[in-house]
């Protein structure tokens, strides 16, 4: 299956979280899953924070790039525009809220849900889940902003 990030334009494609072009990246991909956003992620034995469990700043960062992603879906779902046409959507952070509820076992692949909470003109919040097995292990909020066109030129 397509995720939203495969859709990112090539200059925009190098996000150590999101950018399949960063070979070095964790690679999120994004999909839809009915109303919701869906992004499974297996962290690396080289993601710890203690022995056994994830680092929270790994599970920031998912949630971070899994939500941005989210809001780019959205708004091109919202004017009824294919993910691949011109202008592309590209969102970055404005602001990130993660709370840490449980301790993340490393192993389990994390499951990643989003939901559009608001879309008000180029601001999109999502709210998103992190469990693991079933077990609920972190939630976030993005605030995300839509990326100008001048940005990095």
């Amino acid at each position: 299956m397509t995720a939203f990030q495969d859709y990112y334009p090539e200059h925009l494609a190098h996000c150590y979280g999101c950018g399949r072009l960063n070979e070095h990246g964790y690679h999120i991909r994004t999909t839809w899953d009915g109303e919701d956003s869906l992004t499974r992620f297996t962290p690396q034995p080289f993601h710890t924070a203690i022995p056994g469990f994830v680092y929270g700043g790994l599970l920031a960062s998912v949630v971070d790039c899994h939500s941005t992603g989210t809001a780019a879906a959205a708004m091109y779902r919202l004017e009824g525009r294919a993910m691949d046409s011109a202008p592309a959507f590209r969102f970055v952070t404005g602001s990130l809220l993660v709370s840490y509820l449980k301790p993340t076992p490393l192993g389990p692949a994390l499951v990643v849900r989003g939901h559009v909470r608001e879309i008000a003109g180029r601001k999109v919040i999502v709210d998103s889940t992190v469990e693991v097995e079933g077990v609920l292990t972190a939630r976030g909020e993005v605030v995300a902003v839509q990326m100008p066109d001048t940005f990095g030129a």
